[in-house]
């Protein structure tokens, strides 16, 4: 009785042997991205640091810059993305109806959208907080101080709601004034229409840096009054798709992580480091179990260097919003960015 159970655990430990070596299947967002040439990729309407447009009208940002590491790993060039602007409230359901081929724009992962909206959160790409703005003549300096106070939300976002229950778990009775449109909301803001504003901390960031007349006039308090995971979103059904956008985050990550950045890249592949050689394709060959070849991490990273240079140049200390690492510094640096290992 004991040699059949030997030989058919040796059969199945072969069949799963080549199921591994195989290469994966494109998937049908793949296919169609690359029939068209072009990524799809959704992008907000326009918050520095994220998704807004410069004077010449090209798209700059964290986020814009992972539909630019997409593009690169599946087409070969991170140029070849059509950018959809979308506000809050339709940014759903361009991505259920096929309008877009990837979300990426500032939107939390929570049990909700991940359950019921047919659609899944790929990884993890910013980690903020809600948070408070006001005018520095007010002389607030904490949320606590608000009660009764006007504040300025976007509708179909999850700030309204958490607004709602700080309100009512701190008795301060906020009122809510909704705006359809991101600008709207600013602009509400900024002519005092109404006493404070709440969004991401980041974004508030963006508001103040790049709208206000004189940024110094307004000052963003130090509560975080929820958690707000960002990160690029697909539509369910494709799990190769999902895959390969997830695999890209990762990799960004963890290029940072082993030192590899968009100028030395190249020279890295002379690396004996078997980790580093898997990410740079000089080693084991990652990319045909995504259905890509041995160098789409590559060019994703010479498109916008690591996770580390893309936070940086975007968002970090060294751009106009001038934003901490803080917790989307590397795991190993006291943060929350953790990528499984490409192996």
């Amino acid at each position: 009785m004991k040699r059949p159970l030997i030989q058919l655990t040796t059969m199945t430990l072969a069949a799963a042997s080549i199921l591994l070596s195989m290469p994966a299947l494109a998937g049908k967002t793949l296919d169609g991205i690359r029939a068209r040439g072009q990524l799809v990729c959704g992008v907000n309407t326009g918050v520095a640091g994220f998704s807004a447009t410069d004077s010449k009208g090209k798209w700059n940002g964290l986020d814009v810059d992972i539909c630019r590491a997409a593009a690169a790993a599946v087409l070969g060039d991170s140029e070849k993305v059509k950018y959809v602007a979308l506000n809050a409230q339709q940014r759903f359901t361009a991505l259920q109806s096929g309008e877009i081929d990837l979300l990426s724009r500032n939107t939390t992962f929570t049990l909700t959208r991940d359950a019921s909206l047919g659609l899944h959160t790929t990884a993890v790409t910013y980690y903020d907080g809600q948070a408070f703005m006001v005018p520095a003549k007010s002389k607030i300096r904490s949320a606590k101080q608000l009660k009764g106070f006007t504040v300025c939300v976007q509708a179909g976002t999850t700030t309204e709601k958490n607004m709602t229950d700080y309100s009512r778990t701190n008795d301060l009775k906020l009122k809510p004034v909704v705006f359809d449109k991101l600008e709207a909301a600013n602009g509400a803001y900024l002519a005092g229409r109404c006493q404070a504003y709440s969004t991401d901390a980041s974004g508030l960031a963006s508001i103040r840096a790049k709208e206000a007349k004189n940024p110094a006039d307004h000052v963003i308090l130090p509560e975080l009054i929820s958690k707000e995971p960002l990160g690029p979103m697909v539509r369910r059904g494709d799990d190769e798709w999902f895959a390969i956008v997830k695999w890209v985050v990762y990799g960004l990550l963890e290029a940072e992580e082993y030192g590899i950045t968009q100028a030395n890249v190249d020279k890295m592949k002379t690396s004996t480091d078997p980790a580093v050689q898997r990410i740079v394709g000089s080693g084991e060959d990652m990319g045909k179990l995504l259905g890509l070849d041995r160098e789409w991490l590559v060019r994703a990273l010479r498109a916008t260097g690591n996770y580390g240079e893309i936070f940086e140049r975007n968002v970090g200390i060294g751009s106009a919003l001038k934003l901490p690492r803080g917790a989307n510094n590397l795991w190993s640096k006291g943060g929350l960015m953790y990528a499984p290992p490409i192996r």
